[in-house]
């Protein structure tokens, strides 16, 4: 045998003595529980990380702890050795505790004095000597115990080494790893030509798989999705069964918040797949309609599938980048804040520290214990909030990811249909199908999109409901079985007091069977809950095992009949079908999952419910064994009638009868009302899946609003306006996990504000108090103790606020907030778009405007010139006549021009009406039709138009749509036309001045200053381009002042003050026209003036008025 001390986990140390002068005892063992006893061998389960429970035992070798013996301030002395005896199967454990109290300055003996050792694992042999009796010292007490653990002995072993061993061993390990090592490259080169040849059979059988369009490449039954959302849908057996019953909601809201973003991920996923198969499919068509060669229609799908593949790397590059960058940004943040919460804290400890050295006595312990319990709750909030906090950047980040994903979509699309137009490989009027195509199915997309996405939604939300009523169940199961429980343990001690109130039992034997009763039933209750959290592993593993079997297996089978019906779409013409086809797939493949998930978590509900009623009927049938089979026979043996203990005994069952059947009823009640609550709920899920869908299309129809606008926009300008357009509606859909994550921010948001001003209205209470104890005198001892019971009190109000929650008066603002962020990022989207088309608007206007105001300048200089050659007798007023009757070519110019925007609305309209016609002859419903059966097959045309209606529907919506950017087209068509007709009116207006400048001789420096004065908007490069023109035409005449004719000084001079008088008058005309404005705006000054001391009058008889003393003045709420 050898003696051992042993040191494990710190555990807290129960250690309850009482001495004769009633002062507190200290323990002189280590602050470690167990820190000599061989217990410190048995590993501990009770740790839980995720749901999985990990033992973590760190072991001290014996000399590192032995002969440890530490004296309490009360000079008392704890000695604990343990003894194994090795020659014993199983091995036997003797533990010797030795107490020394022979330090203490009065030696007395010591009475009550309580050990508590965790003996999980081992198995009491002997219970004897556990209590001593008074005035008894120097008495050694052994307890005999069962563990199965390992010694480990420090072994010396000296060590003689040959260096030819071991070269010889190091070149024979060399030789192996090279011989090994070519083996693997071998294998590796191998592999490779078998893949290499696989895949070049491949490519032969199937040129071009990109445009197979397999499923198996399709996001639509991509396994490893489906398999990520398999094991997070196995938490909830772990929720169910580990998870306190406090934390289960909590625990189960995480796990929704979890699965609504991985349904966000699988969503979007099947949104860029469908939009990649509807592009492929758009192009097989064309070709199938002969309107697109098979080369280019292989050449430009190729350039898509690599535009594609550039695009999802890059954004998964993106992605990584910023989730490492959020991740170092968030830890950062927490870590500042966790380091100024625990600044906080210590300043707190020390501050109570200093209080607690003045008062020694019990309130500074309940002082410190309720500081270190708000501590541990800031703490916990502090957490929850930065946890939420931080969700919500992750959150944003990955719906800003699928933004730019869906508009790089959107403009790799557009930019491939230019280019490859630009090139000559595709025909502009293939292009215009493609785009118009593309559009039309983009809309459907955006509908299919938010179809599944509302019933994703709706179908989540009704598991989750479903989940917290079997939580709900769960949680009044536990609490039925712990107060039956509890009711069955409560009857061994009212039996004992009710044999010693009746006289049968002595004073001196009450104490001992009462702790003798507490120990049996914590001995049953720990045996309970080591039973069931035994059980509720294995179950568990049974559980997941059988969940997943069945959930891999409900895969599979989609697969399959994706796998079978998806090839029958790889060309069809109908790709709104293509679409109808996979929205009824996937709604359905949606319901029989969450019908399949839901029966899976009734079930495990079910069996763990049954495990839990189980047990607790074997804990119940034991306490009734503890009571009838011990403690009645202990007391039969302290001559305790027996008509008495049996009277007593049925006195308890007929209560356990009653207990249980209340406990049964109010369970049954619980279950009543949480059936109620559960249906109500999938009532209101069922109502706001169908106002959501409506909803999405209200505003999905923006898009019709948005084209009845008045515009006229080129073929460029609308390609450029339709991919904005789809780049704007496709950000219109709701995510699933942004909504609920973003609430959970503002849930905790208010929280903390509602919390700082609660906390911040009791540390102004506490400074008055402390104020109002440092203006009374009194003794230092006395004021110590009132200050504490103030500070007490403060942190009870403290923890009382963490506590309690405030959660319904906080949701109504959470939704009210959510609806204001909804409509602002709406609103910013159509603000974001009107610029876009105000934009293009503007442009053309500013153009227009340009045009005109050039147009006017050189109308203006004509007549200026006009004018100094009649002044200066260089024409006369019949040529002058002449010349502008032989400058009017430009109306016959006009006339024809106007005669070809007639022909081009008549042949729109035309189009129009053709198309109409097209619409109703597809549907089969012409008016000599509907005529000529009108009596006879009224039923069945009544019939046919029903079951035409949704296409009737569509195709007059599409073609709405096609006259609507027609006319758009056509206006740009018109504005071109007028464009092109006022640029050759000005043209020949530039002709015009330049032969008058040629005539008039006029200087170029003259003209450019005229031509200043008339374009005061213009830039210099403008000014100069018009100079340019009409020197052009002026063919050279129109020379600088410094090219005039020397020979005439006089006539020189006289010309001059010619030009010196004209570019007077220009001037002094323009601040003519100028002075004429001031009147009109001096007139509407002073009608604002008039109105703004209007309204000050008004404004100030109100506020007189509301402070007559009739009225007394009200103060407005926000107004400071």
């Amino acid at each position: 045998m050898r003696c051992l001390g042993m040191a494990a986990v710190p555990l807290p140390v129960v250690i309850q003595a009482s001495k004769v002068s009633h002062q507190l005892l200290t323990s002189a063992a280590s602050a470690s529980q167990w820190s000599h006893s061989l217990f410190a061998l048995i590993p501990s389960w009770t740790k839980k990380v995720l749901f999985k429970r990990e033992s973590d035992v760190s072991h001290l070798l014996p000399e590192d702890v032995s002969n440890i013996s530490v004296s309490s301030e009360f000079g008392i002395t704890l000695q604990k050795c343990g003894m194994v005896d090795v020659e014993h199967d199983p091995q036997t454990a003797y533990i010797t505790l030795v107490i020394n109290n022979t330090n203490t300055f009065l030696s007395t003996n010591i009475t009550d004095l309580i050990l508590l050792d965790n003996i999980t694992g081992l198995h009491v042999q002997k219970t004897s000597g556990n209590k001593t009796t008074d005035g008894i010292q120097n008495k050694t007490h052994l307890v005999s115990l069962t563990a199965s653990f390992t010694i480990t002995e420090e072994e010396k072993t000296k060590i003689l080494y040959s260096h030819a061993i071991s070269a010889s061993g190091f070149f024979i390990a060399f030789f192996i790893s090279l011989v090994l090592t070519c083996a693997i490259f071998f294998i590796i080169y191998r592999t490779q030509i078998l893949k290499w040849s696989f895949c070049s059979k491949n490519e032969e059988i199937q040129p071009d798989l990109s445009q197979n369009h397999k499923l198996e490449h399709s996001q639509f039954n991509s396994g490893d999705l489906f398999s990520e959302d398999i094991i997070m849908n196995d938490q909830i057996i772990d929720i169910l069964s580990f998870e306190e019953p406090g934390n289960m909601l909590q625990a189960l809201e995480d796990l929704e918040v979890a699965s609504l973003t991985r349904a966000d991920a699988d969503l979007e996923a099947s949104r860029t797949q469908i939009c990649k198969e509807v592009i492929a499919l758009m192009l097989k068509n064309m070709v199938l309609n002969h309107s697109l060669f098979p080369h280019v229609e292989k050449k430009i799908s190729s350039v898509f599938k690599k535009q594609f593949l550039a695009m999802e790397k890059e954004i998964q590059e993106e992605y990584e980048r910023k989730m490492v960058a959020l991740t170092a940004e968030c830890n950062l943040e927490t870590r500042k804040t966790m380091e100024a919460q625990c600044q906080k804290v210590r300043a707190a400890n020390e501050e109570a520290e200093e209080l607690m050295k003045k008062t020694n006595e019990k309130p500074a312990v309940e002082y410190r214990s309720l500081l270190d319990k708000l501590h541990r709750l800031e703490q916990d909030c502090l957490k929850r909030f930065l946890f939420v906090k931080q969700e919500e950047y992750f959150a944003k980040a990955y719906r800003d990811l699928a933004v730019t994903q869906r508009k790089e979509l959107h403009t790799i699309f557009f930019t491939q249909i230019t280019n490859a137009t630009s090139k000559g490989e595709l025909k502009l009027e293939a292009a215009k199908t493609l785009v118009e195509g593309y559009s039309k199915i983009q809309g459907d997309i955006e509908e299919l999109m938010d179809f599944l996405q509302a019933c994703k939604k709706y179908h989540l939300n009704k598991r989750f409901s479903y989940r917290e009523y079997l939580i709900s169940k769960i949680q009044s199961k536990d609490s039925h079985v712990s107060a039956l429980i509890n009711a069955a343990a409560a009857q061994i001690s009212s039996l004992i007091n009710k044999t010693e109130r009746a006289g049968h039992l002595p004073e001196s034997h009450l104490g001992i069977l009462l702790d003798r009763a507490e120990t049996e039933i914590n001995f049953v209750k720990q045996k309970f809950d080591h039973d069931l959290k035994q059980e509720k592993q294995k179950l568990c593993q049974k559980l997941i095992t059988k969940r997943r079997r069945e959930m891999v297996q409900k895969q599979k089978e989609h697969q399959k009949e994706q796998l079978s019906l998806g090839d029958a779409f790889k060309t069809t013409n109908e790709i709104s079908h293509y679409l109808r086809h996979w929205k009824n797939l996937l709604s359905d493949h949606t319901i029989e999952f969450e019908e399949l998930t839901e029966k899976l978590d009734n079930e495990a509900s079910e069996e763990l419910k049954e495990l839990l009623l189980s047990l607790a009927q074997k804990a119940f049938e034991e306490l009734k064994r503890v009571q009838c089979g011990v403690f009645v026979q202990e007391l039969v043996k302290l001559n305790v009638p027996k008509l008495f203990l049996l009277e007593a005994v049925e006195e308890h069952k007929k209560e356990m009868v009653v207990k249980q059947a209340q406990l049964e009823r109010e369970e049954h009640d619980k279950s009543v009302a949480a059936e109620e609550l559960l249906q109500l709920t999938r009532q209101k899920l069922s109502q706001e899946l169908e106002t959501g869908i409506s909803e999405q299309k209200k505003i999905r129809s923006w898009e019709q609003q948005l084209l009845s606008l008045p515009l006229s926009l080129s073929e460029e300008e609308l390609l450029r306006m339709r991919q904005e357009l789809h780049c704007c509606f496709s950000q219109v859909d709701n995510s699933l996990a942004w909504p609920k994550i973003r609430a959970r921010t503002l849930f905790q948001a208010f929280e903390v504000d509602q919390r700082d001003t609660e906390v911040m209205k009791v540390e102004q209470n506490l400074a008055m108090a402390n104020k109002q104890q440092h203006s009374k005198m009194g003794k230092t001892g006395s004021r110590n103790r009132k200050k504490l019971d103030i500070l007490k009190k403060s942190l009870q109000e403290k923890i009382s606020i963490y506590e309690d929650s405030v959660k319904n008066e906080n949701l109504n603002r959470i939704k009210y907030e959510l609806q204001l962020e909804k409509e602002c990022h709406l609103r910013n989207l159509e603000n974001k778009l009107g610029e876009y088309i105000a934009s293009l608007a503007f442009q053309k206007t500013v153009k227009k405007s340009k045009m005109l105001e050039l147009y006017t300048a050189i109308k203006n200089v004509q007549a200026l010139l006009f004018e100094q050659l009649n002044m200066s007798k260089t024409l006369s007023k019949l040529e002058c006549i002449q010349i502008l009757e032989a400058h009017n070519p430009e109306i016959e110019e006009l006339d024809r021009k106007l005669e070809y925007e007639m022909l081009h609305k008549e042949s729109a309209q035309q189009h129009i009406k053709s198309r109409q016609r097209w619409i109703l002859d597809v549907l089969g419903l012409s008016n000599e039709a509907v005529d000529t059966n009108a009596e006879r097959h009224m039923t069945v045309l009544l019939k046919q138009a029903m079951n035409k209606c949704r296409q009737f529907i569509n195709l007059y919506q599409q073609s709405l749509r096609d006259e609507q950017w027609n006319c758009v087209v056509l206006e740009d068509l018109l504005e071109n036309i007028e464009t092109n007709t006022f640029s050759a009116i000005y043209s020949q207006e530039l002709r015009l001045a330049g032969y008058l400048a040629k005539l008039m001789r006029v200087p170029m420096g003259v003209l450019h200053r005229v031509l200043n004065l008339l374009l005061p908007s213009s830039s210099q490069s403008e000014v100069l381009s018009v100079l340019d023109s009409i020197s052009e035409y002026s063919d050279g005449v129109v020379e600088s002042d410094s090219n005039a004719d020397e020979s005439g000084s006089c006539k020189k001079r006289k010309s001059q003050e010619l030009w010196q008088t004209l570019e007077n008058n220009i001037r002094q005309d323009l601040i003519n026209r100028s002075l004429e404005k001031i009147p009109s705006l001096n007139r509407r000054k002073d009608s604002l003036i008039k109105k703004k001391q209007l309204a000050l009058l008004e404004k100030a008889a109100f506020i007189h008025l509301g402070c007559s003393p009739a009225h007394p003045p009200m103060e407005q709420p926000g107004v400071n």
